[in-house]
């Protein structure tokens, strides 16, 4: 009996952390999947740039800026017609090109349809090609 209640133990506490993990992400994808969808990269070395043109579509789609931070290169907004939160991050990968990642909660829960992801980026890299280009 006594060699048996360590191995029950770890039983129990290996599924408990399983079903504790797929809760606390509140989604059914894999994290592979959900990376694939909220990240999309240019090609560009102008971090500015990308920066300033995040914070346009952002506004442009209905969110007020919350905080925006070069150095991180962070941008939190808040839409209030939809009671939604974007976070948006930029990471600069080798000398031309920089990854823009994008996470959306909708409440307290992550929004976890692709959709909305690739509205945000083919507005992003509208307003990207448009600032490029030095249109208005």
């Amino acid at each position: 009996m006594n060699n048996l209640a360590p191995a029950l133990l770890a039983i129990v506490l290996t599924t408990a952390c399983v079903s504790t993990h797929e809760r606390v992400l509140g989604t059914q994808n894999s994290q592979v999947q959900t990376r694939n969808y909220q990240s999309r990269a240019f090609e560009t070395n102008d971090r500015d740039m990308v920066l300033r043109s995040i914070i346009s579509t952002m506004q442009d789609l209905g969110f007020i800026i919350n905080k925006a931070d070069q150095t991180l290169g962070t941008i939190s907004g808040t839409s209030f017609s939809n009671s939604s939160r974007l976070t948006v991050s930029v990471r600069q990968m080798g000398q031309n090109r920089i990854v823009v990642r994008a996470n959306a909660q909708a409440g307290l829960k992550e929004i976890a349809d692709p959709v909305p992801y690739q509205n945000f980026f083919n507005a992003l890299a509208q307003s990207l090609f448009l600032e490029a280009h030095l249109i208005d």
